[in-house]
């Protein structure tokens, strides 16, 4: 068994291993693990709740055979069936929370089986700190280009055509699992816990060139329940930004496209807007009411986007004070315009941030 320890931030990667295994509990592993991590648990939630009061209640010799126990037993589990038929040249990668018992238990099996098994050092505390440590010092550094419009200008798509044209995006909302609306939760996924986010942010900007643009979709300091991290939150706030234009029925036939999972259940739907109420009033909702009832959808979503929508895009703007260089305007939003625009995004990004100025923390 070898135990790798962290080097550098640029040194600590993940690459070169068949597999990357998490021992900790299910609920440990919800929060937060390394991303492309299994979990192969050596205590599962009761069972580590269990050692831990037996060993501030009776004592910590009673605690460690009980938790001998309950570990070789999941151990077995998983080698009888994750591990059967891992090929001789398999090279595990194993952590815990600290890079201790639990780790090691699982590692020494592995290594004895015969197969060339690595411990993080450290555990995931310390893959913690280099998460929020990477976070700090790359986000200030980003040369970032802020990709801005109203509602169903397809700035989500935009972003993945430029990301395929070879450029460099940060895409919070996929991230976030959320589109950062008050209708932007996917009903199919929920979002990721605050600290996964981040090691998820932190994967991303571990591989970017801070020579280089990086595109990153206008958002608020909240997207969902995420909260965006200081250190890119600050460097959003000065990036100059691209602003998207199209006309409102292209924008009403691209979000029918895109959000039609309110039109199988216009009684989700309301009961969201209904948090509206107290903002916009009754009559609104029960003038979208209606217009849902009767399955008036391009009408109901051109009266969202004109009394919600649209004016709150403005003032989260002005509220940000978002640096408005350039705007592109399209006609349509298929996919050979997207691709177009994506295109010419490239250029006008470049020459945008050439003639801003260049901003650190």
């Amino acid at each position: 068994m070898s135990s790798r320890p962290i080097q550098s931030l640029t040194e600590y990667h993940f690459d070169g291993f068949s597999e990357i295994i998490d021992v900790r509990s299910p609920a440990e592993f919800a929060e937060d693990h390394v991303p492309g991590a299994i979990n192969c648990y050596v205590l599962d939630n009761a069972e580590r709740a269990e050692v831990g009061t037996c060993y501030k209640q009776v004592n910590p010799f009673e605690a460690k055979k009980r938790g001998a126990a309950l570990i070789s037993q999941n151990i077995g589990r998983w080698l009888q069936t994750h591990f059967h038929d891992k090929p001789r040249d398999y090279r595990p990668l194993v952590y815990c929370w600290r890079g201790g018992q639990r780790s090691g238990a699982l590692a020494t099996i592995l290594s004895r089986i015969g197969w060339e098994t690595t411990v993080i050092e450290g555990g995931y505390r310390r893959y913690r700190q280099w998460v929020r440590t990477l976070i700090e010092e790359v986000a200030p550094r980003l040369r970032l280009v802020i990709l801005a419009g109203l509602t169903g200008t397809a700035k989500t798509e935009l972003l993945q055509k430029l990301e395929a044209e070879g450029e460099q995006v940060l895409d919070l909302e996929g991230m976030a699992r959320h589109r950062g609306s008050l209708l932007g939760a996917d009903p199919d996924a929920p979002q990721p816990a605050q600290k996964y986010f981040e090691s998820l942010l932190a994967r991303k900007l571990d591989g970017f060139d801070c020579e280089r643009i990086v595109w990153i979709e206008a958002e608020s300091v909240k997207i969902g329940n995420i909260h965006c991290p200081s250190p890119l939150w600050q460097q959003m706030k000065r990036a100059p930004a691209i602003e998207i234009t199209a006309p409102v029925p292209a924008r009403v036939a691209y979000l029918l496209d895109h959000y039609h999972h309110f039109t199988t259940d216009p009684e989700q739907l309301m009961k969201k807007l209904g948090h509206l109420r107290e903002r916009l009033g009754q009559e609104t909702l029960m003038r979208w009411q209606r217009l849902v009832d009767e399955g008036q959808w391009p009408a109901f979503v051109t009266d969202l986007l004109e009394t919600h929508y649209d004016p709150t895009y403005q003032r989260s703007m002005r509220l940000n004070q978002r640096r408005i260089e350039y705007r592109l305007a399209m006609e349509r939003l298929d996919d050979t315009t997207l691709t177009e625009t994506a295109r010419r995004l490239r250029a006008v990004g470049a020459s945008t941030l050439a003639r801003a100025p260049r901003q650190e923390a």
